[in-house]
C-alpha cells in the first residue's frame, strides 16, 4: 500500500518538556512520514510549545519526517489572529489551516486543510484547490461514500485526501472551556487545569457511564476510532494520507501497528487486537465510516459496501 502514515497535532495540554521528548521519541522510532505540529486548541497553551518549535522541528526532519504546522481551530480574539499569522508565515513549511482565518494569509500559497475545517463535499475542494490547498483532512464523522466522493474530486484537481485512522474523534469546540467550568474556574483564570488530563477529562453519564472526553474548549469522543481493517478500502478510494492522532498511550507502537498493516505484514484482525491491547480500557470505534452511531464498532467483514 503506497499511503503515508501521518502523526497529526498532540491536542492535548502536555507539559512542554513531556511534550518535546514526545516528538524526540518519534523523531526517533516511529515509522511515520510527516508529523504535524503546533497549537491547535487553545492560544493560551501556545506560549508554552513555541519556543520549542525550533529543536523539535530539527529532531523530526534529521529522523526523515516532513514537518508541518498547524493553526488553531478556534480564532475569536485578536492574540489568537496574531497566533495564526505568526504559524502562516513560517517559511518553507506547510500549513495546515483549522480556521477559515487561515486562509487570509495563504491564498495563493501552498497549504493543507485539517480535519476541524469543515470539507464536507466536493465544492468546498474545489474552492479551496483554487486557493492553494493541496492535502484535506477531512472531518472525522464523514461516513465512507462522502469520503469516495471528496477523494475523487480532489485527486481529479491534483490534491491528496486524508483521513484520521487512530485516536480520539473532535466533534465539537466552544468558546468556553469546559475543563476551567468542571473546576470551577473561568476560562480567563483556568489557571491550565487541563494539563492535569493528558488523555483528556472523561464525562460520565448519570448512570456513571463513559460518555465524551473534554479538552479545553474542545469536546471528543470517548473512544479512539480504529480504521485498520478499512486500510484497504480507503486507498481504493484514493485516500492517499492516513493520520493518527496522538493519544497518552505508546503511540509509536501504534504507528509500528499500522506501518505493519499498510506493508501487509499483519492481518487487520491482527492488528486490531494489537491496538487493543495497547489502549487498555478506552474503546474502540468506526461507526461513522459506516454511516452509524460513532461509537459503535462495526465489523466491516460484515457490511456490505
Amino acid at each position: 500500500m503506497s499511503a503515508e502514515l501521518t502523526l497529526g497535532p498532540v491536542l492535548y495540554n502536555w507539559k512542554a518538556d513531556a511534550w518535546r521528548d514526545f516528538y524526540f521519541k518519534i523523531a526517533d522510532e516511529a515509522p511515520v512520514d510527516t508529523v504535524v505540529i503546533g497549537e491547535t486548541i487553545c492560544y493560551k497553551r501556545a506560549p508554552f510549545f513555541e519556543p520549542l518549535y525550533g529543536e523539535v522541528m530539527e529532531r523530526l526532519e534529521a529522523g526523515g519526517k516532513t514537518v508541518v504546522f498547524s493553526t488553531l481551530a478556534e480564532v475569536m480574539l485578536p492574540h489568537d489572529r496574531r497566533i495564526v499569522e505568526s504559524i502562516c508565515s513560517i517559511e518553507d513549511h506547510l500549513v495546515e489551516v483549522n480556521d477559515a482565518s487561515g486562509l487570509y494569509h495563504l491564498t495563493g500559497k501552498p497549504h493543507n486543510i485539517g480535519p476541524l475545517f469543515n470539507t464536507y463535499n466536493e465544492e468546498v475542494v474545489k474552492t479551496l484547490a483554487k486557493r492553494g490547498a493541496k492535502n484535506f483532512c477531512v472531518p472525522h464523522e464523514m461516513r465512507a461514500t462522502a469520503i469516495e466522493a471528496v477523494a475523487k474530486e480532489a485527486n481529479a484537481l491534483g490534491c491528496t485526501v486524508e483521513v484520521q485512522v487512530f485516536g480520539r474523534q473532535s466533534l465539537a469546540l466552544s468558546a468556553r472551556c469546559y475543563h476551567a467550568r468542571a473546576h470551577d474556574r473561568i476560562k480567563d483564570t483556568c489557571q491550565f487545569v487541563c494539563e492535569d488530563d493528558p488523555d483528556g477529562l472523561n464525562l460520565r453519564t448519570l448512570e456513571g457511564q463513559p460518555f465524551l472526553t473534554i479538552n479545553g474548549v474542545q469536546v471528543l469522543s470517548n473512544d479512539y476510532v480504529d480504521l485498520i481493517a478499512e486500510l484497504p478500502d480507503l486507498a481504493r478510494m484514493g485516500v492517499a494520507r492516513f493520520r493518527l492522532s496522538p493519544q497518552n498511550v505508546d503511540m509509536v507502537a501504534v504507528a509500528k501497528v499500522y506501518r505493519a498493516a499498510m506493508d501487509g505484514d499483519i492481518t487487520a484482525a491482527e492488528g486490531h487486537e494489537t491496538l487493543k491491547d495497547l489502549v487498555g480500557d478506552t474503546p474502540l470505534a468506526n461507526g461513522f465510516f459506516y454511516q452509524q452511531p460513532g461509537y459503535r464498532f462495526i465489523d466491516g467483514d460484515a457490511v456490505v459496501h
